[in-house]
Parts: C-alpha cells; structure tokens; sequence
C-alpha cells in the first residue's frame, strides 16, 4: 500500500500552484475579444431576445382566442331558463316519483 506521504504536502501544493500558474496563462494569452465581433454577438442576441419576445406575444394572443371562443361556446350552449314550477306542478312531479319509486320497490 502506497503512503499517503509519497507526495509530501509541499510538492502535492507546489503542484497546484504549478496548474493555477499555467491556467492563468493560458487565459491571458487569448487574444482579447475584437469589438466589432462583440457588437454582432450583441445584436444577434437582441434579434434573438425579440424573436422570443414576439412568439410569446402570439402564444399569450392564441391562448386570450382561445378561452373567448371558450366562452363563446359556453354562453351559446347555456340551456335556456326553465319557467318556474307552481307549488301544485311540484307536488305532481314528486308524487309521481314517489309512485315510481314505490312500483320498483314493489316488483
């Protein structure tokens, strides 16, 4: 089994210090961002930012149609108002149930 001392702590920091270093180069070195290129990332991300924008827009219109057609359909296909009972009509319908009711109990 390998000691965990084999590295010491001095090289494994050496080391990390060492990788630190060499990715900081490697990020300065890169050439800096041409302006020119950064105004088109810029406008493109704006044409972008209004394309979604817009689609938005339409898919919150469609979904406004939709529920006003919705109601539409709703207020179209609204029963009209059945004329109140009298009290005699009542009795009626609730005696005949009652009737109903007792000829199946009956069978």
């Amino acid at each position: 089994m390998p000691s965990f001392k084999d590295p010491s702590f001095q090289d494994r920091a050496a080391s990390a210090a060492q990788a630190r270093q060499r990715a900081l180069e490697k990020l300065l070195a890169r050439p800096p961002i041409d302006p020119a290129v950064l105004e088109e990332r810029k406008a493109a991300q704006a044409l972008r930012d209004a394309e979604a924008a817009r689609l938005s827009e339409e898919k919150k219109a469609a979904r406004e149609r939709e529920k006003a057609e919705k109601r539409e359909r709703a207020a179209a296909s609204v029963p009209a108002p059945r004329p109140e009972l009298t009290e005699a009509e009542k009795k009626a319908a609730r005696d005949a149930r009652y009737a109903a009711r007792k000829n199946r109990k009956g069978r």
